[in-house]
């Protein structure tokens, strides 16, 4: 199975979600934060994501007759690999932000769902241009990326929120 084959199906796109910010999840924390998913599809696709190395087990705790299991992501197998980008075609992409593209309106969704009151706890979205050079551009992705690992480092508190990041760079045609 490709990587765009195991990582875009929509459920286990979700399940990859769950543990963006450096988290360690039993199936259980899983299925409470994905409760629409059924269970039997739920532990199938996270047996997809272990075999695939997506997933890997952290712990292991025995407990009623049954051990559970803790996983992580890993993270570089979570990725599409460069090689596998450029060899996808124009249909592959299009496929592919799509899937991108439905992930985040089910996010908002569930969002919307559970707090009908947007915006007041930092939510947001904006559209914006840059006028940029190639060799700007890159100063940009350096200072951006610079940003997000110093808060990608942070680990969870109590007074911490998880937020999950979203983006997209697109160059504007050019006429």
């Amino acid at each position: 199975m490709s990587s765009a084959d195991l990582l875009l199906h929509p459920v286990r796109l979700r399940i990859v979600k769950t543990f963006l910010g450096d988290r360690a999840l039993t199936t259980a924390q899983i299925a409470a934060e994905l409760n629409d998913v059924p269970t039997p599809s739920l532990y199938r696709h996270i047996a997809t994501l272990t075999r695939a190395g997506v997933l890997q087990v952290v712990a292991e705790r025995q407990g009623r007759g049954s051990v559970e299991k803790t996983y992580a992501l890993r993270l570089l197998a979570a990725r599409l690999q460069p090689d596998e980008i450029d060899s996808m075609s124009l249909e592959d992409h299009t496929q592919a932000f799509m899937a991108y593209i439905a992930g985040l309106l089910g996010d908002f969704d569930r969002y919307l769902a559970h707090d009908p009151a947007p915006g007041h706890d930092g939510a947001d979205y904006r559209v914006g241009a840059l006028w940029l050079t190639d060799a700007e551009y890159a100063d940009f992705l350096t200072d951006l990326t610079a940003l997000l690992q110093s808060r990608l480092a942070n680990k969870p508190t109590k007074n911490r929120r998880r937020r999950v990041a979203y983006h997209v760079l697109l160059p504007a045609p050019e006429h």
